[in-house]
């Protein structure tokens, strides 16, 4: 069942879009997450939607951010009831990436310039089930472990539910606060603050209740599809069992020497009459 509004924690996506959507506060949950220098946040656009899908359905990213040099995709992942491998993550971090890159060139810019590309996956599970506190991918060449493609791409996958004696230090307070709320320092404690005035921001309580009624709608007309998928399976299935059960019939009448009626068979009393003579039902 779908959370209300006030319910709502920074381990909810919508919640961690609004509540990042202050640049120093972004700039600074990036530098703890990255372990290094992130320049000046030049854009930063929270749940930031592209264009880009087949079907024209829109691409959502939580947390869109961009410095001089790099491009970065945040994700608050939860498993929703899901299992992590029917999430698919690995696909959706290249998805992503191809998806920030595609918006880069269409720019009208050269594939020559095109930024790094950093995807980051908050997860409250562990996404690949072997107990790092995070798992970081680069392109290396599988002949040589030493040789990077150097692409500037890099996807990694942060699992709040290590073991906390696992966590390096410096993950430990936004593990903490991710996984229990639970506010252990400066950096912390201005997420929260900034949790706080989202769920007062009545625009934004209107514009998660519209998810959750599109998102209700949208279910609901998967469950219909469903629905009507069964009901004609069913009907097929009957006619097919239907048309066996005659050509037994027919079959059989045919050696016991009544094939002139198959003719009859659509008068129901016929039909009756032949299925209670050959016992076929």
């Amino acid at each position: 069942m779908a959370k209300r509004y006030e319910e709502l924690t920074i381990s909810d996506d919508f919640m961690f879009g609004k509540a990042m959507g202050d640049k120093v506060l972004c700039h600074d949950v990036l530098e703890r997450m990255l372990e290094k220098r992130v320049g000046t946040l030049e854009d930063i656009q929270p749940q930031r939607e592209f264009q880009y899908t087949v079907d024209g359905k829109p691409v959502r990213l939580d947390m869109y951010a961009r410095d001089r040099k790099r491009i970065y995709d945040a994700e608050m992942q939860n498993l929703n009831h899901q299992s992590a491998k029917k999430l698919e993550l690995p696909k959706r971090s290249r998805f992503y990436q191809s998806t920030m890159d595609t918006d880069h060139l269409s720019k009208g810019k050269s594939y020559r310039e095109l930024p790094e590309g950093k995807v980051l996956f908050l997860c409250t599970f562990d996404p690949f089930g072997l107990g790092y506190a995070k798992y970081s991918f680069e392109n290396l060449c599988k002949e040589d472990r030493e040789l990077c493609l150097n692409d500037g791409t890099e996807k990694i996958f942060y699992n709040c539910a290590c073991n906390p004696e696992k966590v390096p230090e410096n993950l430990k307070e936004l593990y903490d606060y991710i996984r229990d709320g639970k506010v252990g320092g400066d950096l912390t404690r201005r997420m929260d603050e900034a949790v706080r005035r989202a769920r007062e921001n009545e625009e934004w309580r209107s514009e998660y209740m519209k998810e959750l009624l599109h998102d209700d709608d949208v279910r609901e007309e998967g469950r219909e599809e469903g629905r009507e998928e069964g009901r004609e399976e069913g009907r097929e299935e009957g006619r097919e069992e239907g048309r066996n059960i005659l050509l037994t019939l027919i079959s059989k009448m045919s050696l016991g020497g009544d094939a002139d009626k198959a003719a009859q068979l659509g008068n129901p009393q016929v039909l009756k009459a032949m299925q209670k003579k050959y016992g076929v039902e």
